[in-house]
C-alpha cells in the first residue's frame, strides 16, 4: 500500500474537500473520458446523489462540478475566472472545455440534486452524462467522492481500496503494526521510511520541494485568516472570530497577564483561521480534508512558534510522520465524514498532527503510534452534523479543539515509553465499525444532531 504524501495532502479550494474538490475532479475526469472517447458530443448533465445531495449547496457542490466541466481543477483555481465563466454560463448556457466542442448546460435543468436515488458505492455519489446533438445519453459514469478529494469511478471503488499498481516500496507497511516492525528491523524514523517510500517513486528534490510548497499554502492560509474579518457566506451569518482573537493575543504577550491555558487559545486561533478561510472559499490543504484542515498546520504552527528549540528543518520530517499515519487510517478505515463522521476527519488529522508533533519533538516509533492512538481514540463517535450543511458550525472550533487534543496525545506520549493498552489499528478499526454503525443523520447529511437543533436554520 502506497498512498504519497502529495495524495493525503492537496492543494485545493474550499469549504469541503468531499463535497467541492471531489466533484470538481469527478467532473475534470470525465472531460478527459469525453475527450478520448469518439463520439460527437453536444451537452452535458450531472445528479448528485446522498450527502452530495442533502448538503450540496452549503458545500458549493453545485459551483463546484458546474466549474470541472467547464475545465477547471482544484489545485490550479483561479477565483477571478471562474466567475466570469459563471457569469458567461448564466446568459449562454453553454461550457466550452478546452479539447471538446462547446457543450450545452443549464444549471437549472441539467444539474439535479436526487434526494431519494441512494447509489451503492458510497454516501458521496454523483452521476455525470455527455448527450449527442438529440439530447440522448451517449457517455455516463459513476464517481464517488471518498473523502479528502479522493475520486473513483464505480468500476475502481468496486475493483476494491488497493489499487495502487506502481513500483514496489521500500517500506510497504499497510498497519501500525507493520510500520512499528519495519522501524525495529530498520532502525529507521516513520518519516525516514515514508521519506524512502517518496524517492522510491520521485526524486529528493521533488520531494523537499513539494512539502516546501505545501507548507506555504498551509501558513499563508492560517495568515489569511488571522488577518481577514467580516461575515462568512452561506446565510448563517457566522462572524469570523480568529482575527479578534489573534489580534488580542498579540496584544497580551508580555504583560504577565496570562493563564498557562492561553497557550490552547493559540493553537485554536491557528486552526481557527484556517477553517474561517476554508469556509469563505479560500485556498487550502487537505489534513486529510478541508473539514479538517485546520488542525494539522495550528499544530505545526504551535510548534514553530512556541516550542523552544523548533526548527522549519523539521516540517518535512512533520509532514511525512502525518501522512504516513493519515494513509494507515484512509486504507484501513476512512477520512469521509459522509461514511464515519467527524470522527474520520478532525479524528484522522488530530492523530496525523499528534504523530508529527511527537516525531519532530523526538519521540520514537511507539511513542509516535501512541501520540496518534491517543487522538484518535478521544475523537471515537463524533458525528458530522454541519447545521445549514456549511463548514461553519461546529466544524471552525472543531479543529481548534482538535488542535489541543493532537498537542495534548502529543505530549502524554512523550512523557511515558510507548507502551500502551489499545494499539493504533484496534482504534482505527473501532472508528471504522462506530462509522458503520452510526445513523446516517449523522453523517454529513444535516438530518441530525446540531443541524437540526438550531433555531431558524
Amino acid at each position: 500500500m502506497f498512498l504519497s504524501v502529495f495524495d493525503m495532502f492537496k492543494v485545493g479550494i474550499g469549504p469541503s474537500s468531499s463535497h467541492t474538490m471531489g466533484p470538481m475532479m469527478a467532473a475534470a475526469r470525465f472531460l478527459d473520458m469525453m475527450r478520448a472517447s469518439p463520439f460527437k458530443f453536444a451537452g452535458v448533465r450531472a445528479s448528485l446523489h446522498g450527502s452530495l445531495a442533502f448538503t450540496g449547496v452549503g458545500h458549493a457542490t453545485d459551483r463546484a462540478t458546474i466549474l470541472g466541466l467547464a475545465g477547471f481543477k482544484p489545485d490550479t483555481y483561479d477565483h477571478d475566472r471562474a466567475e466570469e465563466t459563471l457569469a458567461a454560463l448564466a446568459k449562454d448556457h453553454t461550457l466550452h472545455p478546452e479539447g471538446l466542442p462547446p457543450l450545452r448546460f443549464d444549471p437549472k435543468v441539467d444539474l439535479a440534486f436526487d434526494y431519494d436515488t441512494q447509489l451503492t458505492g458510497h454516501a458521496n455519489g454523483m452521476i455525470l452524462m455527455a448527450t449527442d446533438a438529440q439530447g440522448d445519453v451517449i457517455l455516463r459514469q459513476v464517481f464517488y467522492s471518498i473523502g479528502g478529494g479522493f475520486v473513483m469511478t464505480e468500476e475502481e471503488l468496486a475493483a476494491g481500496k488497493d489499487t495502487d499498481e506502481g513500483a514496489p516500496v521500500p517500506f510497504p507497511f499497510k498497519s501500525a503494526a507493520e510500520m512499528l516492525d519495519m522501524a525495529r528491523a530498520s532502525g529507521k524514523s516513520i518519516a525516514a521510511m515514508k521519506r524512502a517510500n517518496e524517492v522510491s517513486r520521485g526524486t529528493p528534490e521533488s520531494l523537499s520541494a513539494g512539502t516546501q510548497r505545501l507548507w506555504q499554502v498551509m501558513n499563508n492560509c492560517v495568515e489569511r485568516g488571522l488577518t481577514t474579518d467580516g461575515v462568512l457566506p452561506g446565510g448563517l451569518n457566522v462572524r469570523r472570530r480568529a482575527k479578534d482573537i489573534h489580534d488580542k493575543l498579540q496584544a497580551e504577550r508580555g504583560m504577565n497577564l496570562n493563564a498557562p491555558h492561553t497557550i490552547n487559545d493559540w493553537m485554536a486561533v491557528y486552526a481557527m483561521a484556517v477553517n474561517e478561510e476554508n469556509a469563505a472559499g479560500g485556498q487550502v490543504v487537505t489534513a486529510p480534508t478541508n473539514g479538517a484542515a485546520g488542525v494539522l498546520p495550528a499544530t505545526l504552527r504551535y510548534y514553530l512558534d512556541h516550542v523552544p528549540g523548533a526548527s522549519e528543518a523539521h516540517i518535512e520530517d512533520f509532514l511525512l510522520t502525518a501522512a504516513a499515519i493519515g494513509g494507515l487510517v484512509k486504507f484501513n478505515a476512512s477520512i469521509s465524514g459522509a461514511e464515519a463522521g467527524c470522527q474520520a476527519e478532525v479524528g484522522s488529522a488530530a492523530a496525523m498532527a499528534a504523530a508529527g508533533l511527537c516525531a519532530v519533538m523526538g519521540g520514537s516509533p511507539e511513542q509516535i503510534e501512541n501520540a496518534a492512538e491517543i487522538a484518535l481514540e478521544h475523537h471515537l463517535g463524533m458525528t458530522c452534523d454541519p447545521v445549514k450543511g456549511l463548514v461553519q458550525v461546529p466544524c471552525i472550533e472543531r479543529n481548534g479543539l482538535g488542535a489541543i487534543k493532537a498537542v495534548s496525545a502529543a505530549s502524554l506520549a512523550l512523557r511515558g515509553d510507548g507502551t500502551h493498552l489499545v494499539p493504533l489499528d484496534a482504534c482505527i478499526e473501532t472508528m471504522r465499525q462506530t462509522g458503520a454503525d452510526m445513523s446516517e443523520k449523522y453523517k454529513e447529511t444535516s438530518l441530525g444532531g446540531l443541524a437540526v437543533n438550531i433555531p431558524n436554520c
